[in-house]
Order: C-alpha cells, then structure tokens, then sequence
C-alpha cells in the first residue's frame, strides 16, 4: 500500500497558513489540533484528517477545489448583453444571470449577437473547450442584409480570408434567401461579422444554438439552466483527450 501521508508541518506550509518552522511553533504550543486531539511534533497528515489551528479548520487550496461543488449551466444570452466578468460594466453576463456562486463565461458572444453560452466555476475545461485545435463544434443561425448564393455558402465554407489570415473550412447551409447555418471550429472575434462582410455581406442577426453537444433547445433568451448529467458526461468525453495548451 502507498503512503499518501505527509508530514504534519509540511500540510500546514502547503495550505499557506505559514512556514514549516512556523508550524512546529504552533504545535509546541498546543494551538494545533489533528483529528480532534492536540498535536504533536512528528504527526503526519493523511488525507481525509483534520487539521485546527486556533479553532479553525484549514486545508490546501487543491482540497478546497474538490470541496467546492463545480457548476455548468447553459445560457441564452439576449442581444445587448457584454460576455465580460467586469461587473462594473453595464448590462455584463455575470451580473444580468445573478448566479449565487462565481461562475465565468466559457469564451464569449459579442455583444450584437444572442444564444447559446456556457458558464462554469470549473478552470480546468476552459481550454480544453476553446482551442481552435481541439475542434469543438460551434453552430449558429446567420441573417445577412443582402441574399446569398451557392457561391457566397461555398466561398463561407472555404475559408475567407480576413485581418487575422485565412480561416478555417467549416460547414455551411443555405436556409433562406438571406438566412444560413455554419458550423465553426474556431472562435476569432466576431469571425462571422467579418467573415461575412469580407464577401461584400453585412450580419443582421446572430445566434449560436449550439456547443459541442450542448443544444439551446428550450432555453428562452435571457433564461439559463444547469446541464444535465448525460450532457455533462457527454461533454467531458469530447474533452478528454483534448489539450489545455
């Protein structure tokens, strides 16, 4: 069996309470207590232990982590609202929701467009979702000011070429005269705007229905819910062998 215990002044050090020389003050002195009993020089930590200093529980940071109840919700972000944790900005994402627990924005909508985004206190899966490389889908519904053509759908899904170089192929589908469906693997800013006005185009109206395997199904704009376990588990497949780099 391994050991998985440390030293006891090493756990105090880590959680940042104070130095291990410190640690071993406070122990002599009676103020630590491990597991309920008073503590001695040489105890060691196992996970799952108790640790008092002066009355007060501590615990390292990775503990808190996997203490803290990790949130995913879905949301249908209205037209008008800012994708920014800055609360002091007016009409931004995090204020508008009002969600009990600190929570970010995975990636952003602009400002101009509606749909589907997702929040998380869940660090981990931010990169894994949103680099290009890892190609995660991203689909929205698309009207433009001027009627497109098979030409214009088969320039799209080719890739134009704007400030940032050329963009990736993707997948595009005509649904009206002025109306279109593209699925993006990449997530420049405002790609679609620009994308769209570089082939002599203008947006009129975006909105992202779905990532990955998250749809807005159901969602009225400007209302959220918390993802279901069968799209959590389905999502953290499509990550896993994705790279945080």
């Amino acid at each position: 069996m391994n050991d998985t215990s440390i030293s006891l002044n090493k756990f105090i050090s880590d959680t940042g309470y104070c130095s291990r020389r410190e640690a071993d003050n406070l122990i002599t002195q009676g103020r630590v207590l491990l597991n309920d009993q008073p503590a001695q020089l040489g105890n060691r930590y196992q996970p799952g232990d108790t640790v008092e200093v002066d009355g007060s529980i501590i615990s390292t940071i990775s503990e808190k982590k996997k203490k803290e109840k990790l949130i995913y919700i879905a949301f249908n972000k209205p037209k008008g609202i800012t994708t920014t944790t800055e609360e002091k900005i007016p009409g931004n994402i995090i204020s508008f929701i009002n969600h009990p627990k600190r929570i970010f924005p995975i990636g952003r909508l602009d400002k101009d467009s509606e749909g589907l985004i997702l929040l998380t206190n869940d660090g981990d899966i931010v990169n894994k979702i949103l680099r290009a490389g890892n190609n995660h889908e991203k689909e929205y519904i698309v009207r433009v000011s001027l009627p497109i053509d098979g030409h214009f759908i088969q320039r799209m899904a080719s890739g134009v070429r704007i400030k940032d170089g050329m963009t990736k192929p993707c997948i595009v589908k005509r649904l009206s005269t002025h109306n279109f469906k593209i699925i993006l693997t990449q997530g420049l800013n405002r790609q679609i705007r620009r994308m769209c006005e570089a082939l002599g185009n203008k947006v009129q109206t975006l909105e992202r229905i779905r990532i990955m395997n998250i749809k807005i199904d159901c969602i009225a704009v400007g209302k959220w819910r918390n993802l279901s376990d069968v799209e959590l588990k389905q999502m953290m497949e499509m990550i896993g062998n994705s790279s945080n780099n």
